[in-house]
């Protein structure tokens, strides 16, 4: 049903927000001179004529967020400062840090009954850890880039530090790091400060390795460099010694084809002097190569040292050593994906209990030997942990479901429901009047769909939201003739169809006829719905699939689309693994995929589809035939095509948007076609160097209106990408994956 106005919605990090009123159907604004106004134009002058500047346009459009708060998002670090009163009141943790993934630094003045932003319009919002100086609870500092290696990590630009309790902050260098594992500082100097840079996830090199500062981070040096593949993950202190230390060292690189999380490099280092000289420890410690490790020092018996140590084969687990680090021996062995998780903790008030955190939160009260769960009532996948040393029964704990806490030693637990940073995928929409419905998948946290308003004074409450299907939630599609009828897709192409009235799900995946090869899927397999027939469905794999019958019934239209390439021939770190390589190709999709599909608004049958090594194909005959494109101006091979966006006013015009992050390569890769792809012309303009595109979409009334959705936020053009203009209106700089207008 066609209406009036248009609502501008975009799926961002931590963020499923509604912009409205939409921007007017119109041509480019121009000023008196005829020219293009941009963002650095001025609205002030006596006497000047003419329309406002572009950007006083964009950024009239006001968002507001549409929830929700069934779940929240990954959390990678706590801190919380150890102050005299809190002590005296037998009971930390009035005032918190939490560090998100792509949502940024929240903090807490009131045990977490309310939350602010404090670290949200940097140029990035990952982060990797968050540290306070146990000398000064107003001194916080914050590493950026996610140190977990998932396939969906963004990345940072080095460290951060605010001397008034994250009111400012100032960016204190390591810029290339990328990934913050652990940030360490001196009990009673707070000028030295230890950071453990993981480095780049997806190239060599890079800062990575310890470093030290001794004049609170004016200057750094690297203590413990190892190589260009290798970095440091963790780092522990002895809390009776400050010039005791221990750090991880961790060797890994994922690409978009790959991943292998560990090497003969990987180990465990200790210091005696503050961290100038080191020593690899190994004795009792595995001698296969090794992957992630976490560490930790016992608070009351620091001779007692923790490590939860990725290996192959059998010697993973979890390590203990009385000796300060001299002798190791296995206590026991843990096996829960530990190149995402590695993490262990120790009790500050009692050596023999431990927690390990992976899947699910485990925990060992005879020193590592047995482990129990304790994690009954929170979400899966852990990350961060602070247990309180005045009170060990108080525990905080963060995962791929938000923030928790517990005061009864894991018995039960509370959501901390009011931080907004799920991670958004995708997001769809229904046409149902007078308040359509939002749709939308998130990692680890299900699909959901919500109105978009409601009648009540309370707005979209929990009990609005509805859970269309498990797992981690990507593509959600919706009949535009029955909003009732929603598609839903889980990893690795699990598609539901989903009745919104009765609550059946129906599994509709594509399978192979029984001999055949399987399908190769995309972690989110692309789903769309005919723009001319909405029984019709589209599905990717490494073939495109067409169902005329919503899902009851699949044809491939033709053959594989993808570059057919054997990704067990492809390098990392300089050379080919074997199948027995550490963590190899975990958290990675089957390479070889088609990763987004479009159809002509104007034209049935004419598609496009985009995969992930690379290539975009055209067929204007329903998949009879398909015209391959791999070749475009200044695009590197095999770069990810992450938005094939079809035109609503053009048949031959459609745009293409490259993310080569997983290369390393961080520019925006941006073109539009007016021929069928014939030739191709880059509407990058002047979007920021930095910054990878992965949503790209023209207004249905106005050709010369775009929105692309960045890694670093979102942009609107009115001269059809010539000049891009950034939403700044309270939109913080979180990475925006789907829009839809």
């Amino acid at each position: 049903m066609a209406r009036r106005s248009f609502d501008f919605l975009l799926l961002a990090a931590g963020l499923l927000a509604l912009a409205a009123p939409a921007v007017p159907a119109q041509q480019p604004v121009r000023g008196d001179d005829d020219s293009v106004s941009t963002a650095g134009d001025s609205a002030s002058g006596a006497g000047r004529r003419g329309p406002p500047p572009v950007d006083s346009l964009v950024n009239a459009l006001t968002l507001r967020s549409l929830g929700p708060a069934v779940t929240s998002g990954r959390i990678v670090d706590v801190a919380i400062p150890d102050d005299e009163a809190g002590r005296r009141l037998g009971r930390l943790g009035k005032v918190m840090y939490v560090a998100s993934a792509t949502g940024g630094l929240w903090k807490t003045v009131n045990g977490g009954t309310t939350w602010e932003p404090v670290f949200q319009n940097e140029s990035t919002v990952s982060l990797g850890d968050v540290a306070v100086a146990p000398s000064n609870p107003n001194l916080v500092w914050v590493g950026t880039g996610e140190a977990n290696s998932q396939r969906s990590a963004s990345w940072g630009d080095g460290v951060y530090k605010s001397e008034n309790g994250g009111k400012t902050w100032t960016h204190m260098g390591l810029r290339t790091s990328q990934h913050i594992g652990r940030i360490l500082v001196h009990p009673t100097d707070p000028q030295t400060v230890f950071v453990a840079a993981v480095g780049p996830l997806w190239a060599d090199g890079g800062e990575r390795g310890l470093f030290r500062t001794k004049d609170g981070g004016k200057t750094w040096e690297n203590v413990l460099e190892i190589s260009e593949h290798t970095g440091v993950t963790d780092v522990a202190m002895d809390p009776s010694n400050p010039d005791v230390l221990y750090a991880a060292a961790y060797q890994r690189q994922r690409k978009s084809y790959s991943y292998v999380g560990g090497g003969p490099e990987s180990g465990i280092w200790k210091s005696i002097d503050g961290g100038t000289t080191w020593s690899r420890l190994t004795e009792g410690l595995p001698d296969a190569d090794m992957g992630r490790i976490g560490l930790d020092v016992s608070q009351s018996q620091p001779r007692t040292v923790y490590a939860v140590i990725e290996a192959r084969g059998n010697a993973g687990g979890v390590y203990r050593s009385d000796d300060y680090g001299a002798s190791w021996r296995q206590t026991s062995r843990l096996t829960s994906i530990p190149w995402y998780f590695g993490q262990i903790r120790v009790d500050p008030n009692d050596p023999e209990r431990v927690y390990h955190l992976g899947v699910s939160l485990q925990m060992s009260e005879d020193g590592g030997r047995t482990f129990r769960s304790i994690g009954g009532g929170i979400h899966a996948d852990n990350h961060a942990m602070w247990i309180d040393p005045t009170d060990s029964q108080h525990l905080v704990v963060g995962n791929d479901g938000g923030l928790y806490f517990s005061y009864d030693g894991g018995g039960a637990w509370d959501f901390v429901p009011n931080l907004p940073v799920a991670q958004f995928y995708a997001v769809g929409v229904d046409m149902r009047e007078p308040y359509y419905y939002v749709y939308g998948g998130l990692q680890d946290n299900n699909s959901w769909g919500a109105p978009s308003q409601t009648r009540t004074r309370a707005g979209i409450t929990n009990s609005d939201w509805i859970r269309v299907t498990g797992g981690d939630g990507f593509y959600a599609a919706v009949d535009p003739t029955n909003p009732n009828i929603v598609y839903a897709e889980s990893q690795n192409g699990g598609i539901v169809r989903f009745d919104v009235a009765t609550g059946e799900r129906k599994t509709i995946k594509p399978v192979p006829k029984p001999g055949q090869p399987n399908y190769r899927w995309n972690w989110s397999s692309p789903i769309l719905i005919s723009r001319h027939d909405p029984a019709t469905i589209y599905f990717g794999a490494n073939y495109l699939f067409r169902s005329p019958d919503r899902g009851d019934s699949w044809s491939r239209l033709g053959g594989d689309l993808t570059r057919h390439l054997d990704r067990d021939t492809l390098p990392l770190m300089g050379r080919r693994w074997g199948p027995d390589a550490v963590a190899r190709h975990e958290g990675t999709a089957e390479y070889g995929n088609i990763s987004v599909i479009d159809e002509s608004p104007r034209v049935p049958g004419l598609l496009w589809v985009g995969t992930d090594d690379g290539l975009v194909q055209l067929s204007r005959d329903t998949g009879r035939t398909w015209t391959k494109f791999e070749r475009f101006p200044g695009v590197p091979d095999l770069a990810y095509v992450s938005r094939v966006s079809a035109s609503p006013s053009a048949d031959g015009t459609a745009y293409v948007a490259f993310d080569r992050h997983r290369a390393n390569d961080f520019k925006p890769y941006l073109f539009k076609t007016t021929d069928f792809g014939r030739t191709w012309t880059s509407i990058v303009g002047n979007l920021p160097a930095s910054g990878p595109v992965y949503a790209i979409l023209e207004h249905p009334q106005n050709p010369n209106l775009l929105f692309a959705g960045t890694e670093f936020g979102l942009f609107a053009s009115l001269d059809a990408g010539r000049a891009w203009v950034r939403f700044t209106r309270d939109f913080p700089t979180v990475p925006v994956h789907d829009l839809v207008i």
